[in-house]
């Protein structure tokens, strides 16, 4: 894998992570692992810096994504998905994703001993280029980069249910009466994809018991299902 060249490969990463950089200086360092900073006499520090507040902005951007898709999930749940979302594993995946390997300026030994396919270095090198980002666009700039490269992973999320999660209580009230397991649908989605909104509608036997809008198909549903438990309730009355 050829070493990284900033003069000429940085366009390219840019264009992968949609942030043109005002202040590229920032990106090359944070492509900098303390390796190379230790030999290089051209490197104007390493990544470790930036490494430490990207896990904070990536924390906070994914934990305000979660908070506002999932409204009905409580604070454990949301804790855990949070978790699965920016483990090292997840930030790997993305780090592998966008190609870091051939990116990052490692010293000799470093390049030697595999340092390019590190779980380890490559996800603290995708965090510090999450911190670059913030600081040469803002929290916004930051948050569009984070929600675009972690938008499959945020769709594909499912906090674990709670005892108070509406479709695990919709479920248990639709057994214990008719035996049958509520089926859930997505009748529509629209917005962009950072920004998606789905319709959900939840069915008994082919009856639509309710439909609901949310952040994500899991949202929707959820919402769904607490439209259902309304209307089961009112005919109990």
């Amino acid at each position: 894998m050829p070493e990284f060249d900033h003069n000429t490969d940085i366009d390219s990463l840019q264009a992968q992570l949609g942030h043109r950089f005002e202040r590229p200086e920032l990106l090359v360092r944070a492509l900098t692992h303390r390796s190379y900073a230790n030999e290089a006499s051209d490197a104007d520090g390493n990544n470790q810096r930036l490494e430490f507040l990207g896990d904070s902005v990536l924390g906070l951007v994914i934990a305000c994504e979660l908070f506002s898709r999932f409204e009905t999930v409580q604070e454990g749940a949301l804790s855990g998905a949070l978790s699965r979302l920016v483990c090292e594993p997840a930030l790997y995946t993305i780090a592998q994703k966008l190609d870091l390997g051939a990116y990052i300026r490692l010293g000799r030994g470093e390049a030697k001993s595999g340092g390019r396919e590190k779980a380890g270095v490559l996800a603290d090198a995708y965090e510090a280029i999450l911190a670059a980002v913030f600081l040469d666009g803002g929290l916004e700039a930051a948050r569009v980069v984070i929600l675009d490269l972690h938008g499959d992973a945020l769709d594909g999320i499912e906090p674990e249910p709670t005892a108070t999660d509406a479709k695990s209580r919709l479920q248990k009230i639709v057994q214990a009466d008719t035996g049958d397991t509520p089926t859930y649908r997505i009748l529509d989605e629209r917005g962009p994809a950072h920004e998606r909104i789905f319709l959900a509608v939840v069915e008994v036997d082919g009856r639509s018991l309710g439909q609901a809008e949310g952040r994500s198909k899991k949202d929707a549903e959820r919402r769904a299902a607490q439209m259902a438990l309304s209307v089961l309730e009112s005919e109990a009355d």
